[in-house]
């Protein structure tokens, strides 16, 4: 698992890329140089990470419990692996989870299951609910229903979520969601923003002109939303 970090202080960013990028697509698309003010200064540090859609949610040959099986096994080296190696490198008790389009969604849930783990959210062009076909983007589940879907879609399981504890810590992160107008994922943020709303959870939804889910756009966004 390779992984690239920029920067030697600050508030630790952990990214992660789109369904076919890989650990260093936030430098290729100029995520990284938009950040280098931020990152010279002394206030991110950026962990750009794998996100191995091709071998979860994109894995035909798997059946979708399996495909969640190993998504659960990527969360896992998230939180057992890469948090760690990062406390280790540098103190901040910051934590960032950012990603874009479907490295988003894998921003997104793993911070609305583990709130106390990160202190900010930041999602580009996410859809937060892999069940849903929106245009050529299809149901990654295939139909499949149950626990273990319930338990990763943020539109799932925030609506039913009555634990107070885990709704405080919910309710101390800074949570950014940025979306295109023209984006095909828009009416999913506005989901996710109306749950969060109606469960009194603090956040900022964005839109962004256009369609906007494309490198181009994101560069734009990081420096004012990270």
């Amino acid at each position: 698992m390779e992984l690239l970090v920029f920067g030697h202080a600050g508030a630790k960013v952990i990214m992660f890329p789109t369904r076919d990028g890989r650990f260093f697509e936030y430098e290729d698309i100029g995520i990284v140089g938009s950040l280098r003010a931020k990152v010279e200064a002394g206030q991110l540090q950026l962990y750009c990470i794998e996100g191995l859609a091709r071998e979860t949610f994109y894995n035909r040959h798997l059946t979708p419990p399996e495909r969640l099986a190993r998504h659960e096994r990527f969360e896992a080296y998230v939180l057992d692996e890469v948090l760690p190696f990062a406390q280790a490198r540098n103190a901040h008790d910051c934590v960032i989870a950012q990603g874009c389009s479907l490295g988003a969604f894998q921003a997104s849930s793993l911070v609305f299951r583990h709130p106390d783990r990160f202190r900010k959210l930041v999602s580009f062009s996410a859809r937060h609910d892999l069940t849903l076909t929106i245009e050529h983007f299809g149901d990654l589940l295939d139909g499949h229903r149950g626990d273990d879907v319930y338990f990763h879609m943020p539109t799932h399981f925030l609506p039913g979520l009555a634990c107070e504890a885990r709704l405080e810590s919910l309710k101390a992160l800074d949570i950014v969601l940025v979306v295109g107008k023209d984006d095909p994922f828009l009416e999913s943020n506005q989901a996710l923003s109306q749950i969060l709303t109606d469960k009194e959870i603090p956040h900022r939804l964005h839109y962004w002109d256009g369609r906007a889910h494309r490198g181009g756009a994101w560069r734009r966004m990081a420096p004012l939303f990270i």
